[in-house]
């Protein structure tokens, strides 16, 4: 039987966009409660998209898009031992090869955060939907992504300042700021451990903690499950994502 509680009035005042912005910090459920009745995200894209390419265009000009992939490289083992036993013009191949990627990468992130978005809102959308019978539509859980995605900007804002005063020359985008947990081991002995410990962020539990609101707003399956929900992929994408990316470490 579906875990469901009783619907939530809708006859309320409807948000603007800027409203919907406002509210996902501070009264998260209007928010997603308003997705019910509009399922538009283009707004809450187009700010993270904003803030986000100002924090790469920093990186690249601060710091540098060499130097950001280098820095990538020194958190897998085998791939710098083999870069640093490498010719001198081999290796300048490869750093710049590796910066190149990187910058595109790096500025393709507003489309990026879209692919990302989908995957994420297709794979909850499909939990709820056959799991709890709850009928989302696939609009609506990009609605919830999107808006839960928010407090990337804060981040992004944290990382921009941070590289801005030249106090970040280990930076990289896959740790932007010291957020997370991963600080208390070291990635070359340890690459499953550390990338675990990077995962248990503060932004991303915010996050998790957003699209469980979401989600609860939206199907009315009680907020504890959706909690659950939401909480148990991650640990799943965590551990196969970290238990695949120390293969190669």
């Amino acid at each position: 039987m579906t875990d469901t509680v009783a619907a939530v009035p809708a006859d309320g005042k409807p948000l603007t966009e800027m409203e919907r912005v406002v509210d996902t910090f501070v009264a998260p459920s209007k928010t997603f409660t308003d997705i019910r009745r509009s399922a538009s995200w283009w707004v809450p894209w187009l700010l993270m998209s904003i803030f986000g390419l100002a924090m790469v265009f920093v990186v690249d000009k601060k710091l540098g898009m060499d130097t950001a992939y280098e820095n990538q490289l020194r958190l897998s083992p085998k791939q710098m031992d083999k870069y640093e036993q490498a010719p001198p013009d081999q290796k300048a191949a490869q750093l710049r090869i590796g910066g190149t990627i990187t910058r595109y990468f790096a500025y393709g992130s507003p489309l990026l955060t879209i692919i990302f978005a989908a995957v994420f809102a297709g794979v909850l959308m499909a939990t709820f939907n056959f799991g709890f019978s709850a009928e989302v539509k696939f609009k609506q859980a990009m609605a919830i992504s999107m808006y839960a995605f928010l407090p990337s900007i804060l981040k992004a804002l944290i990382a921009t300042g941070v590289v801005g005063m030249g106090a970040a020359e280990g930076f990289t985008f896959s740790n932007q700021v010291a957020s997370n947990l991963g600080g208390l081991v070291d990635p070359t002995t340890s690459h499953f451990l550390y990338a675990v410990l990077v995962a248990i962020d503060a932004f991303t539990i915010w996050t998790l903690i957003l699209t469980g609101i979401g989600y609860s707003c939206v199907t009315r399956v009680k907020r504890g499950t959706c909690m659950g929900v939401v909480f148990g992929w991650w640990v799943v994408v965590t551990l196969a994502g970290a238990g695949f990316g120390a293969l190669f470490a």
